[in-house]
């Protein structure tokens, strides 16, 4: 028996990888790490494929400074500035995506944190979608407290999204003006709360596989069950606009070491999908479970129309994946 078979088993039985045997694993042969981890994806999860997309409800004029957005006032780029789209507009895309059968809509807005009234005013809108229209609603709000989460909650939304980026170490090379123990926090005080939690990272910032390794883990640690893979999609103007794309093998070992790490979570494709060639079909037979569809934040995406036939044809079933 294969050293990867003798790990898939080990998951199989309720078992955890540990940091060592997903280095192992990240270093063993693809097609039968990425079939392993597949196997293991159709055990915890069976064909249920989670689909959200999001809006960029607010954008640019971020006093943040992390290095791959190009919405930050650190950087000369050519995103798009705008104030918080009013309830109609937000409601508008809510129902144009429910129509399609997106089951999940986020709300994202740029900034340190989503505070005072610009809050209170989304939250209205969060209501005023949940009246008329049948969809999740998730949010991206930046670093807020607890008031601001039960704020959140009460209006209706069900779950925070709030990224780690990379491992702790790291993060420093990617952001100087926030801490990954901010994350941390925004996370936990999110759990305590009542609402679920999405957060993942970016891959091909210059971290290294340790690094990649060391993030799930945080995210296993906290119980987090939606990841997004985010995959960098390079910026003009941005401090990572010169970073060189990862190539497709690296996107499958990444996605098949997460579901060895994360067996019962959705394993989300995210931003920088629509760089592969096959838009994302060999990660979804190495693991992965779940998509952002329709386009990012400030890149283009994949349209719900073809993301929906391509799930049909992979035999999936789109579905909520709750962490319940």
């Amino acid at each position: 028996m294969s050293r990867i078979q003798e790990l898939k088993n080990k998951v199989m039985e309720g078992g955890i990888i540990s940091r060592q045997e997903a280095l192992e694993l990240y270093r063993s042969p693809l097609e039968e790490l990425c079939k392993a981890a597949n196997e293991i994806r159709e055990r915890f999860c069976k064909e249920v494929f989670d689909v959200c997309t999001i809006v960029n409800a607010k954008s640019g004029r971020c006093s943040e400074d992390c290095k791959y957005c190009s919405q930050s006032v650190h950087y000369k780029t050519l995103s798009s500035q705008y104030p918080l789209l009013d309830t109609e507009e937000l409601k508008k895309q809510a129902k144009y995506n429910a129509d399609r059968g997106v089951l999940r809509y986020s709300l994202v807005t740029s900034g340190r944190a989503l505070e005072g009234q610009e809050l209170d005013r989304v939250c209205e809108s969060v209501r005023e979608i949940k009246k008329e229209v049948d969809i999740e609603i998730c949010a991206s709000f930046g670093l807020v407290g607890k008031e601001a989460l039960r704020k959140m909650k009460e209006a209706g939304i069900g779950r925070i999204h709030c990224n780690l980026e990379s491992s702790e170490s790291y993060f420093p090379n990617i952001c100087t003006t926030h801490t990954y123990r901010e994350k941390i926090e925004v996370i936990q005080n999110a759990l305590e709360e009542g609402l679920s939690v999405c957060s993942g990272g970016i891959m091909g910032l210059g971290e290294t596989v340790e690094d990649r390794i060391d993030m799930l883990i945080d995210l296993r640690e906290l119980g987090i069950r939606s990841i997004p893979v985010n995959f960098l999609n390079p910026i003009q103007g941005t401090p990572y606009e010169n970073n060189e794309a990862l190539c497709e093998e690296e996107k499958r070992r990444i996605v098949a070491v997460c579901r060895f790490l994360l067996p019962r979570a959705a394993v989300r494709l995210a931003g920088g999908r629509g760089l592969s060639k096959d838009k994302g079909r060999s990660c979804f037979k190495s693991g992965a479970n779940a998509v952002i569809s329709g386009d990012m934040l400030t890149t283009a995406g994949i349209t719900i129309e073809k993301d929906m036939e391509m799930i049909k044809d992979l035999g999936y079933k789109v579905a909520l994946f709750d962490q319940e």
